[in-house]
């Protein structure tokens, strides 16, 4: 039986009533998306339509999940909320705190010892505000919602940017700062503006080499990586239907890399299959019986170009296989063109590394279609030329892949199979082979591909691929090899030719496990107590942030101008500094130090407008906040693109900046900024942001006026006392200037709670 199947049911009881409702109020057949966000409205039965892209509307979520690096912060602010229990059912993963560098065997023990009192903090507040808990070596948060919460037609919202992958599922999973999911936690709505929508028509049906990879990968390479900002990314057509679950969540996940919102499939034989498979068969008849709800209108389907904001047509049958990269997701290239395009960039030709897994592609299926290329190049006598590694999704595939041969097929190629956790995908990976800033290329078929993200070296090209890709190149050792035309020698001086990847959807004998690694909370955790050590330099209790002084903010002074992409992993590296994702103060001071200075081009290096002194942007920055002076961030297009991780909002908040200026926000980011009480706005003209001077004082000189829809007017005083004054727009509305004006949402749930 399903978690949670009481809950499903109700939610399904209410579909019709609602889904026809929406119909009423919007005049129009539905598209799935739409169906499922007018059904999970905070107010009930849906009286009007909404405005896509303009109007903030409060939702209900079925259900919340959190990973171990930000369910830390999470549940510290909640604990601040004055709750005995979360409102709806909600998760803890841990997988994001165990690094890869051994194999399994020995890394998973080492983690239990390293991060022993942030995992205990985990189990003991999970276990006294009802939370479920999964233990480290259970699996990838992902990938664990998939096998066993995830459901058609439901609302959820998780602590990880690739919440997005239970969209493979039918849902529509939308990832979140923790700020967002406390709220939730503690029974309140949440709050989205309503997305805009685009359609993916698929047909056709995928055939040899490609795979539901590459499909995400010719779409990014399409959107760019902000071009699905905004939006939520609804697949349909035959050749939706003819993909695997895991292959749709594949395609899901790997969207927040292009900005969505999130993305979602309509519910069909394949979601079914897949529900009955994770011995979740109750869920597949209750949704069955409301089938009709659970995908889009046959109208849309039909005119696409009325219903969807932007419609992408793409014909699986002609579709090629890619690889994304190097530095960007976005950077999409068919393998037939790579070698030329390599030679043309100079881009290192020899690959070090393949590695198979993270929460994008580390399904039962991805395993089997790589394992496939894997046991050709055993039987045809084959060696890999590059290092291999396998991270496997959880605790539940590793099991079933390890009784049907799959990770012996690997071991036979000398791959090393690392703990069903996230790894390298993440930073987690102690990469022996390579020290300092050596230029090389590795493969892998994760999600994201930022510099200095896998290992932190900023000269490894990191190129995305799907699982069978990423095995062929590892053994040709090769960026260039092309494996539906490349042959390669093979031991015996023979040249062979590898065959097209073979893969089986669901387990024939079914999926087994010892231990899943799943812990329920007990059902009064009245008693538990949830300690933290003063000393620790892991955790730490959480003061409020101060409240706006309702004053105009005058003489703030510039802390950094970044320049060209920063991302959440240039704000808040994540690798070595996932351990102190419990301690604000000690992870701030990693805030902003891999954003690059456009006054100088370098990173962690900017003036102290007090000595007149360079210092690293934390050291700076807390200089800055001891003398009582605020600070102004200013960055360039779609800041904060990537991870949910809040500590990007949460420590420039701490150590004393007011203000993020920039020329337009990534959507979690911006959300995180606003629920930290920070003022975070765009240039009203874009080419202000080349006024901007090194020794600047801004003023705003209206923000006592602050309201919905109303430009902001800054006076930024030079060096040379000359000013320019410039206006700056914002997407505030006026629940949200409230968190401003209390100095956080937090702060404003807990004055409610009290009043």
């Amino acid at each position: 039986m399903a978690y949670d199947i009481d809950m499903i049911k109700k939610v399904y009881s209410q579909m019709a009533e609602r889904v026809n409702a929406a119909r009423e109020a919007t005049g129009k057949p539905l598209t799935l998306s739409e169906k499922i966000l007018y059904s999970h409205l905070w107010d009930g039965n849906p009286t009007k339509g909404f405005t896509r892209g303009k109007d903030y509307v409060e939702f209900s979520p079925d259900r919340i999940a959190c990973q171990d690096a930000t369910a830390q912060m999470a549940l510290l602010q909640f604990m601040q909320a004055g709750k005995k229990n979360v409102a709806v059912p909600t998760t803890v993963h841990c997988d994001h705190l165990i690094q890869a560098k051994l194999g399994a065997q020995f890394d998973l023990p080492s983690a239990q010892k390293s991060s022993n009192e942030v995992f205990d903090f985990l189990e003991s507040v999970s276990n006294k505000y009802g939370i479920g808990f999964w233990k480290p070596g259970a699996g990838i948060i992902h990938q664990v919602v998939l096998e066993n919460y995830a459901f058609p037609g439901g609302m959820m919202i998780g602590t990880d940017s690739h919440t997005v992958n239970a969209g493979g599922l039918g849902m529509v999973a939308i990832g979140v700062g923790g700020a967002d999911a406390v709220d939730v936690m503690a029974g309140m709505p949440w709050e989205l503006k309503f997305p805009k929508l685009i359609g993916v028509k698929l047909t056709g049906k995928l055939s040899g080499w490609t795979a539901p990879k590459d499909v995400i990968l010719k779409v990014a390479g399409i959107l760019t990586v902000k071009g699905g900002t905004g939006a939520i990314i609804e697949y349909f057509g035959e050749g939706a239907e003819s993909m695997s679950a895991t292959g749709k969540g594949t395609i899901c996940n790997m969207g927040a890399e292009v900005g969505a919102t999130t993305s979602t499939f309509g519910y069909d034989e394949s979601m079914a299959r897949y529900l009955r498979a994770t011995n979740r068969a109750d869920v597949a008849e209750a949704a069955d019986a409301v089938k009709e709800h659970l995908t889009g209108d046959a109208e849309v389907y039909a005119n696409p170009e009325q219903y969807f904001d932007q419609v992408i047509e793409i014909n699986l049958s002609e579709l090629k296989p890619h690889l994304n990269g190097p530095f960007t997701p976005d950077l999409a290239t068919p393998i037939s063109e790579m070698g030329k395009k390599a030679k043309e960039n100079d881009w290192p030709i020899n690959v070090d590394w393949g590695l198979i897994g993270s929460c994008t592609n580390s399904s039962y299926e991805d395993l089997t279609r790589a394992a496939s290329i894997a046991k050709q190049a055993v039987d045809k006598k084959l060696k890999a030329k590059s290092d291999f590694g396998i991270n496997p999704g959880s605790e539940q595939i590793r099991f079933t892949a390890e009784r049907d041969g799959l990770l012996q097929i690997f071991e036979d190629l000398d791959a090393t199979i690392f703990t069903n956790a996230c790894g390298p995908c993440i930073g987690q990976w102690d990469r022996s082979d390579r020290k300092g800033e050596e230029k090389n290329t590795i493969v892998h078929s994760f999600n994201r591909n930022f510099s200095k993200r896998a290992d932190g070296n900023p000269n490894t090209h990191a190129f995305v691929g799907s699982p069978e890709m990423v095995a062929a190149i590892a053994i040709s050792g090769r960026l260039d090899f092309d494996p539906t035309t490349d042959e390669l020698l093979n031991e015996d001086g023979q040249y062979v030719k590898l065959d097209e990847p073979t893969g089986i959807e669901l387990p024939p004998k079914g999926f087994d496990v010892e231990d899943p690694g799943y812990v329920a909370p007990t059902e009064d955790g009245a008693s538990v107590q949830v300690k933290v050590n003063p000393e620790s330099e892991r955790l730490q209790l959480l003061e409020p942030f101060e409240p706006w002084d309702g004053k105009n903010l005058m003489g703030a002074k510039l802390l950094i101008k970044a320049f060209g992409k920063c991302t959440t992993d240039h704000i808040s590296m994540a690798g070595p500094w996932l351990r102190f994702r419990g301690h604000l103060d000690n992870i701030s001071n990693n805030c902003l130090i891999g954003a690059v200075n456009a006054f100088n081009q370098k990173t962690n290096f900017v003036k102290n407008q007090i000595t007149g002194e360079y210092d690293g942007v934390p050291n700076v920055q807390r200089k800055y906040k001891a003398a009582g002076i605020p600070t102004v961030v200013v960055g360039d297009h779609n800041y904060g693109e990537g991870s949910s991780r809040e500590h990007a909002a949460m420590e420039p908040r701490h150590l004393g900046v007011k203000v993020v200026l920039v020329k337009s926000f990534a959507r979690i980011h911006e959300t995180n900024l606003k629920k930290q009480g920070m003022l975070g706005i765009t240039f009203a003209n874009e080419n202000d942001y080349d006024l901007i001077q090194e020794d600047d004082t801004f003023n705003f000189i209206d923000l006592e006026e602050f309201a919905p829809d109303k430009p902001l007017t800054i006076e930024i005083v030079h060096a040379d006392g000359s000013k320019d004054t410039i206006k700056a727009n914002h997407t505030y509305n006026q629940p949200q200037i409230e968190w401003f004006k209390e100095g956080s949402a937090l702060n404003l749930i807990k004055k409610q709670n009290a009043a």
